[in-house]
Parts: C-alpha cells; structure tokens; sequence
C-alpha cells in the first residue's frame, strides 16, 4: 500500500467578495472574512496534493480564551452531507486536484465574535492541528432562526446596513433633525465593537463564561448599554450635564459615532469627554448595527427622570415659577434619546419579541450598573413593569405624571395647578428609507386619556406598588427626607377660574430679541385680579436652570370671561451671555388668583438659525464634485473666526475645516468646497457653522452617489 506524502494546506482564499455580497458584510473593510450565523460561507484550500477518497477534514473552531466545546466556544466538525441546523457543520463542495472548496455553516444560535479555523486531516496517523485564518461571526437578521430575524428587507438595509441617520432634538412644539455618522463600516470600527465588549467588567472577572453567554442578543445589548458610558468601568463617552466642557468636547461638537470610537481606542480606553444623551445613542446605534443586530435611534420630549419609582415627576417651585433645585430630585427634560434593537425574548415569550428599549445614558443603576434594558417595547405599553430589564424607569419615561408644588418660606407645600399629562410627547425615530420623522408614541402607549391607557396606568401602579421581594412596601422618598405614601400625590390642585397660555408672537431667532406675550383667560362671569409673576431662565435640554434672565411682576384685571394679554419682551443682550448651546430658554408664569387658586404656565423656545447645503452637480464614485454652503451671521455684530466643520461617511476621509471669511452683522455668504465620493448609495454630508461668538449651526443634506459608468 503507498504511503502519501504529510498533506500540507500552502493557501486559504477566504472568497471575500462572494461572502461578503452573501452575508451583507461586503461594506466592512480589510481583509479579513466577516460572515452572519445561522449561514453557510465558502472558502477554497490549496493543497500539497490531492486529497484521497479515504482522508477527510476535520475543523476546529474556537473563540475567546479557554475555549471549550462544554461552554460553546470551540467545536470540532467533518465534512458530512447531513445538514443540521444546530450544530457547526462543514460540507465538501468541489475539488480539482490540489484544490478544495469548502462550506461552513454555524448554528443561527452560534457565539459571535472573532474565531479562529484550524483542520488536520483524519487518519491513523496523528496530525496536529493546522491554523487556517481567522473569520468574524456576526448576528444574522437575515436567518429565520436567529433571534434577531427581521421579517422586512427594507428595514435591515435601513436599521442594520445604514451608516448615517438622523436624531431629533429641540422641544416638542419644535422638534428639530440632526444628522448622525454611525459608521459602522469605518476602518476598524467592527474591531473596536469587539474590543468593547472584551472590556466589560465580566470579562475581566472571567473571561471563558462572557464568551460564552455572547450567542444572547439580551446578554450582548444589555452589556453594550454599560458600555457605552464610563460610569463603572473605562467606558466609551464619559457624561456632562452642567454646560462646562473644559479638557473635552461639547456633546453638541460630534458629528458621529467614528471619532469617539477612534478616540476611545487609541487613548487605551480611557473614556472620551463629553456625551449626552443623543451622543450616548448614536454610539450604541453604531456597535449593535455593527454586530448585527436591527438599532434605530428614538427621541422622547417631555421625558421623564424618575428618580423614586412613584410615577410621578414632583417638580418644587417657588412663587415665580422658578424650579428649586435642592428639593426638586425628579425632572423631565425636553427630550431623552435612547436606542430600540429588534430581537426575540426567549426570556419572556413570543408576545414580547421584537423592538426592545436600550438606554445607555447613564440616568439610575440597574443591578448596580448604570444602564437600561433591554426593555420590551410592548410591555411597556401594556404596563408589564416587573418584567426584564428596568421596566418601571422606561414606563415612567413616557407615562409619569407631571405635579407641581408650590414651596412655601415657612416649608409648607400646595399644589399647583398645570398639565401633568405633558409627558411622553411625539416619540419620533427616523423614517425607513428617508428623512420623515416617524411618530411612535401609539408603539408605547394608548390614548392619552383613554379607558385602556388608565387601565394600564394603574396595572402599572399596582405592580409597582405591591409587596417587594424584600416584604416591605415600596415608600417614596421627596426632598431630603421628606416621606410620602403616594395617595398623597393624588390630591388634585384645584382648577383655578383662568387658564394662560404664552403665545410667541415673532419667530424666536438666534441674536434677536424675543417677543411674546402671556394671554390669561377668565373662566367666569365676574371680575377677577391676578397677580402674575414673570420668571426666565436659559436652560440645558435637561431643563436645569443655567442664569435667570427675566424676573417681573404684574397685577391684572379681568373681567368677566375677558382675556387680555401680558407682552413680554426679552432683548439679545438680556440672554447671550448665559445662552447654552442648547439655544433653550424657559419662560415661567406663576399666576396666583384672589381666591388662593393657582396656576402655573410654561413656555420652552429653541431659537431658531440657518444654513442650506446644496450638492453642485451630480455625485459619483471618484469623482470630485462641488458643495456649496449658505451661512448667515445671526448677530448685530461683525463676527470673525467663523469655520466650517464637513464630515460624512463615503464622502470624505475623515473631517474637512473649512474657514469662513468674517462677516458683516446678519451678512448672508456662500462657501464652495468639493467632496470625492467613495462609496455609492445615499450618503449623508453634515456641515457645522462654528463660532467662538454663538452656538454651533448643524446642518446636512442626503447625497445620492452613483457608480462610475
């Protein structure tokens, strides 16, 4: 009998490109295979010699330290003709002398993560083990039998395959779009998603069991929400919620999740300053779709911090309507940005699959880590809050009701009469396939008001309410410590014999004076006089107060069923030193009637700005094309130092400056640069107007890029 020759692999062609087009991971860049699980990827051994009928392949793969076939982090697998489906498996697919094609298949339920591949050949002779390469196995919203399957192809190139997007800020009569580069197809940003997830405090306590838990889309988000801020461990984006930025960059300064990931990496984890909430987002968006897993960004106004778990946002006041900041623990900000993956909850049951809340704004501890969900969107609409993970902190979210208190000098307290149902407002994320703005708030709740949603608010309350493990009853805690049951937050405020609106009465422009008025309306037929106290204040987006920039005091007749209007006029140089870059400002009226009732009204204004972008001819693959940006200096003054900050995946390699010359006050200019795209389909170019004399001007425009003919 001859004896064959050691058989030797001499060359691995991972076939990139009809892997990548199968896969959906054709964007990622490199030369490294990166494939979905749950489905089958080829690659073709050149060998020594012909393999005989006799010898097969055996293949070996493995990922993360001590790996181990107990703990599914390693399997050994020939080549077999059987399919199955819930085990590694490899198929002979074609062989041509010294060449073989192979198939690999892993189980739509397989770790992901980087592997490496090895073979040997079986035969009585021992072989070792011969290392073929290494391969990334992602998350596969592709395969029917992944837990993160999404039954629509338009929505996985939108939530899975799209770099760029769009997130929506401002307050909820004005809510604005801002774009996003999550570029999760950048150059070694697939790398840093991974390295992410190997920095995580459970890896570094044991490393083999967080591998192995990583086949879990629950187990993955849920970590990747601690993450993705440095609360706890070294982070990606450390937090900022005072409006001082010194030794970072402003939240508002990033255009996209790239140059944070870079940051965070080439500095050895050190986590990157700063972030708020749409940066904490945008982040995550990026490392979930880059793993595979279906990520959209969502934008709550009117979103309610909870601090206490009553359901109820309990805002102190004093007798102008100024928030006292010692007392008040709770808060609703403008608007709260989190992020929502699609995927089975195997840990609840089929009736709570599909959009989960994640949240890695660092707000509360769940388990002792700042972070959030995920969160099963439909439980919080049915008001399932005991359910995993942080229900009752994302039920309040959107739910919570807003009371008032009036704060007395002698610490007595008194309702106030307001709109306590202002929470949870225009739930918005970004259109599949365009820049609409989508209104999800039915995705979330019932009917402001309805029978179902009453219904579900006090399902809510009871399982919030009820004996906890621990056998005590769940108190509330107010203002130091000041304790409550909750029945007595359910005293109404009396309904005062007025109502008051404030009304703008020009378009609120950055460097312009703001004109309003109040309009008070009595309610009944005999004359009435109100003392009315003016206060504003520019604000964070959180609605904390930064400097007080109104404080006046009026006393008004109304007759019966009269109305009459209080004007209000605030000048630029009354708010521009205090302005944050938030443009925000809040106007409050504590309106205190004869008969002791009271009301209070409240006004929150973005100010407006401008710029246009407009692409100068048709945009293809290599070719340089112009783009002309519209400026306008918004001030009274003569303003230098001006630049333009471009940035855009497929565009441009990294970012572009550009300087703006000076401009005269409320000068209108035109700047032209050009761009050579390098990857088709809609891209996204976003262009800041930066200052050092007012607040960054964001705007961006979809650039469709076609291939070169």
């Amino acid at each position: 009998m001859a004896t064959h020759s050691r058989i030797r692999v001499t060359e691995v062609d991972w076939r990139l490109l009809s892997n990548g087009t199968a896969h959906h991971t054709q964007e990622y860049p490199g030369s490294e295979l990166v494939v979905r699980r749950g489905q089958r990827f080829t690659f073709t051994l050149e060998l020594n010699r012909p393999l005989e009928s006799e010898e097969t392949l055996i293949f070996t793969v493995e990922t993360g330290p001590q790996a181990s076939e107990a703990l599914r982090t390693k399997a050994v697998f020939q080549t077999s003709e059987l399919e199955r489906a819930d085990t590694w498996m490899a198929v002979k697919e074609a062989q041509t002398e010294n060449t073989v094609t192979f198939s690999l298949a892993s189980p739509p339920n397989a770790i992901i993560g980087r592997y490496q591949l090895s073979a040997r050949v079986s035969s009585r002779r021992k072989h070792s083990d011969r290392k073929l390469g290494e391969f990334i196995l992602l998350f596969n919203p592709w395969c029917p039998e992944d837990d993160v399957f999404l039954d629509s192809e338009e929505e996985r190139q939108e939530y899975v395959l799209n770099d760029s997007g769009i997130i929506f800020r401002g307050v909820e009569k004005r809510i604005r779009a801002q774009g996003w580069n999550f570029g999760q197809f950048e150059e070694d940003i697939l790398n840093i998603c991974l390295s992410i997830l190997d920095r995580t405090p459970s890896y570094q306590d044991d490393p083999a069991t967080d591998v192995s838990h990583r086949h879990d889309p629950i187990y993955v988000t849920r970590a990747a929400s601690a993450m993705v801020n440095s609360n706890n461990d070294r982070g990606v984006v450390q937090g900022q919620w005072q409006g001082k930025y010194g030794g970072g960059t402003s939240p508002l300064h990033w255009r996209g999740s790239v140059a944070i990931l870079h940051k965070w990496f080439k500095g050895r984890f050190k986590p990157v300053k700063y972030g708020q909430c749409w940066v904490f987002a945008g982040v995550l968006c990026t490392v979930l779709r880059c793993l595979g897993i279906a990520t959209r960004v969502v934008s709550n106004f009117n979103s309610a911090h909870d601090t206490d778990r009553n359901l109820s946002v309990d805002k102190y006041v004093d007798s102008f309507g100024r928030t006292l900041e010692d007392l008040t623990e709770d808060s609703m900000w403008n608007f709260h940005v989190w992020n929502e993956s699609w995927f089975a909850r195997q840990d609840l049951g089929p009736s709570y699959n599909g959009w989960q809340v994640l949240d890695a704004t660092p707000q509360e501890e769940s388990e002792g880590v700042f972070r959030c969900g995920p969160a099963s969107v439909t439980a919080i609409r049915e008001g399932d809050v005991h359910l995993a993970h942080d229900g009752p902190f994302v039920f309040a979210e959107v739910n919570a009701d807003y009371i008032t208190w009036l704060w007395n000098e002698d610490e007595s307290r008194e309702r106030v009469y307001s709109d306590t149902k202002k929470i949870g407002r225009c739930i918005s994320t970004k259109a599949v396939g365009s820049d609409s703005r989508v209104d999800i708030t039915s995705l979330y709740k019932y009917p402001e008001g309805s029978r179902k949603e009453r219904q579900v608010y006090s399902n809510a309350m009871k399982k919030l309410f009820s004996v906890e493990a621990s056998g005590r009853r769940a108190r509330v805690r107010r203002g130091g410590s000041r304790g409550l049951w909750r029945d007595d937050l359910l005293e109404p405020a009396t309904k005062p014999s007025i109502t008051g609106k404030f009304k703008v009465l020009e378009p609120p422009v950055l460097g312009h004076d703001l004109k309003l008025a109040l309009c008070l309306t009595s309610l009944i037929s005999r004359a009435q006089r109100v003392q009315v106290n003016l206060s504003g204040a520019t604000i964070l987006y959180t609605r904390r107060p930064v400097a007080e920039i109104l404080h006046e005091s009026h006393t008004v007749k109304l007759g019966p069923e009269e109305e009459k209007k209080i004007p209000i006029a605030i000048s630029y140089s009354q708010y521009k030193e205090d302005l944050t870059e938030d443009k925000k400002i809040l106007l409050a009226a504590m309106c205190l009637v004869t008969k002791g009732e009271k009301l209070l009204v409240e006004k929150d204004i973005t100010l407006e700005d401008f710029i246009t972008i407009k692409v100068l001819g048709p945009a293809v693959v290599g070719v340089a094309v112009a783009v002309e940006v519209m400026v306008l200096n918004p001030l009274l003054e003569r303003v230098k130092d001006c630049m333009l900050m471009v940035e855009g995946s497929g565009l441009l390699q990294g970012q572009l400056s550009i300087d703006v010359p000076s401009l005269e006050p409320q000068e209108k200019a035109s700047v032209q640069f050009k761009i050579t795209p390098f990857k088709s389909g809609p891209r996204q170019l976003q262009v800041d107007f930066i200052s050092p004399h007012f607040p960054d001007i964001k705007g961006f425009v979809i650039v469709h890029v076609a291939t070169a003919k």
